[in-house]
């Protein structure tokens, strides 16, 4: 770990933001290629990954977003519950808007499920939507603690922002596999499904980068910044993680699942960010 600290802090912020958004793409890519070693999951399994998914998303958002946001905001001056409460709302917010004008359909959910407006689109495309749009807010919970590095600003930490990006690459293995095996379900082939599985993580570089930058040419709306993030991961977790774990009576796995991921989320910010 400390190898991958000092690479980290010898080179410039934003390219670490690159570099470990796509670290978790990577990760997401890895998972998807489960669907060459396997035709099929079970649901048991599936659900208990989306489950240590959500448990991993709640535990960063606090630990790695909002503490810090309200540490910063302290600092700066303003009443300590304004930005991350401000962030928070506007990043729950981001998420509804794009939810309600994105056509998507969740995970495990029939296609006369679709949300969004009405399309023509086909099923696959519709759920690889979905994922993209739940990878939106982890890029940018990464860039954006590497925009803060960057600006110099002493909440946000290498250690801080590399541990983020660990959990959120544990977090995209299972999602991964969430991703490229409904798909080969769906009957399309291994190669399509891998294909379209970690296609749907490439955002996660693109948010990373474009937090990192928005962070450092204005440097005050850090602590609005990392709400944003954690607002708009809680909103991803309560409005699809949870519900799509849900659907076959799996509750008791994929509660599990979700104490598991905070716990590992938990011990790794508290132990190395």
């Amino acid at each position: 770990m400390n190898h991958i600290l000092a690479f980290f802090e010898g080179i410039d912020p934003v390219w670490g933001a690159l570099l470990a958004t796509t670290f978790t793409w990577l990760v997401t890519a890895v998972g998807a290629s489960v669907v060459f070693l396997f035709k099929d999951l079970s649901r048991r399994w599936l659900d208990g990954m989306l489950g240590f998914t959500g448990g991993v998303m709640v535990a960063a958002s606090y630990w790695s977003l909002l503490a810090p946001s309200i540490d910063m905001s302290a600092r700066m001056g303003f009443p300590e519950w304004l930005p991350p409460a401000v962030g928070f709302a506007l990043g729950a917010l981001f998420l509804f808007v794009l939810d309600k004008y994105v056509p998507h359909l969740h995970i495990n959910f029939d296609p006369s499920a679709s949300e969004g407006p009405r399309t023509a689109w086909r099923s696959t495309t519709l759920l690889i939507l979905a994922i993209t749009l739940h990878n939106i807010p982890e890029g940018l919970a990464v860039g954006v603690l590497f925009g803060g590095v960057a600006a110099g600003i002493p909440e946000a930490t290498v250690a801080g922002a590399v541990t983020l990006a660990i959990g959120i690459g544990l977090q995209n293995f299972p999602e991964g596999i969430a991703v490229s095996m409904p798909l080969r379900r769906m009957g399309v082939g291994r190669a399509r499904s891998f294909y379209y599985g970690q296609l749907s993580a490439i955002v996660e570089p693109v948010a990373g980068v474009v937090g990192a930058l928005a962070v450092l040419w204005l440097q005050p709306i850090l602590p609005f910044a990392l709400a944003f993030a954690a607002g708009a991961m809680i909103y991803v977790v309560v409005e699809e993680v949870i519900p799509e774990t849900q659907q076959d009576k799996n509750t008791d796995i994929a509660t599990l699942g979700f104490i598991g991921g905070f716990i590992v989320m938990m011990v790794l910010d508290v132990a190395l960010g």
